[in-house]
Formats: C-alpha cells, structure tokens, sequence
C-alpha cells in the first residue's frame, strides 16, 4: 500500500510541474518536496507507521525586516496580532503551528492531512493551494502589521 500511494502522488506532483525531489527521511514512508508557485517551498510526506495518511505542509520563517517591525509593536498590539492570526488561520481548513516567544513571531507551518481513502488528484491539489493561501494570507497579514 505504501509504494502504490508513493508513486501516485508522485505521478501527480510530476504532472502538475511542481515536484522537485524526493528526500531521505528515516520519519517517514516517503518525503517529497515541492514548489508551489515557483518559489515557495512545500513537503509532502507519509508518516512512518501512517501508511494510509499524506501531510502537506510549509513552513515560514519571518523575514528579519518583519521580525524587527513586529518587536517594536507594543505588547498589547503583539498579543492582538498573534490572536488575529491565530482566528484567520483557524477559519481555514489547516492545521497550524506558530512559534512566538514573547508574542513575537518568529516562523510558522501550516498542514493539511490527507487520508488514503479520501485521496485523489483533485484532493491533493485542492490542499496544496488551500495551505498556500493560508500562507499567503499569514504574509499579508505580517506585512500589513
């Protein structure tokens, strides 16, 4: 079961023009990394001992010019931030980590789950996007702040 997800997730990725290389990873059944758009970076991975799951994530570094904006909000607008990021992350269909010492955020990754049974082209491509706008919308956000 697990070569058989491998190679059609794969296939798709390959088709679609955005996988880059497939990656050792004694965590996992397969790790693959991808680029959508272009430039940004993702990965797409089966857990070892998840042989019916594909996680789909990405994770972001703040820039430094942000980070250096963000510490000089005062404390109440650093909480607000991580709070209004934390309630447009969560109306998303992801689930998300934010690492933020201090209230000021330093970087933050965003994942979606797939099961086996529910996993198709359209599936796997749907949540490749849903993630990226959820990453997109964490930069705006940063940038606007």
């Amino acid at each position: 079961m697990v070569r058989k997800i491998d190679d059609k997730v794969q296939k798709w990725l390959s088709d679609m023009g955005i996988f880059r290389k497939k990656v050792p990873d004694d965590n996992t059944n397969f790790h693959f990394i991808i680029n959508y758009p272009e430039e940004n970076v993702m990965d797409v991975i089966q857990p070892k001992g998840n042989p019916d799951l594909v996680v789909i994530g990405c994770a972001t570094n703040v820039s430094p010019e942000h980070l250096n904006e963000i510490k000089m909000l005062s404390d109440s607008k650093k909480e607000e931030f991580i709070w209004d990021l934390r309630y447009m992350l969560n109306s998303k269909d992801v689930d998300f980590q934010l690492s933020h010492p201090n209230n000021v955020l330093e970087n933050f990754v965003i994942t979606s789950e797939i099961y086996e049974d529910g996993l198709t082209k359209d599936k796997l491509v749907s949540t490749i996007k849903t993630i990226f706008r959820a990453k997109i919308q964490c930069v705006w956000k940063i940038q606007q702040k």
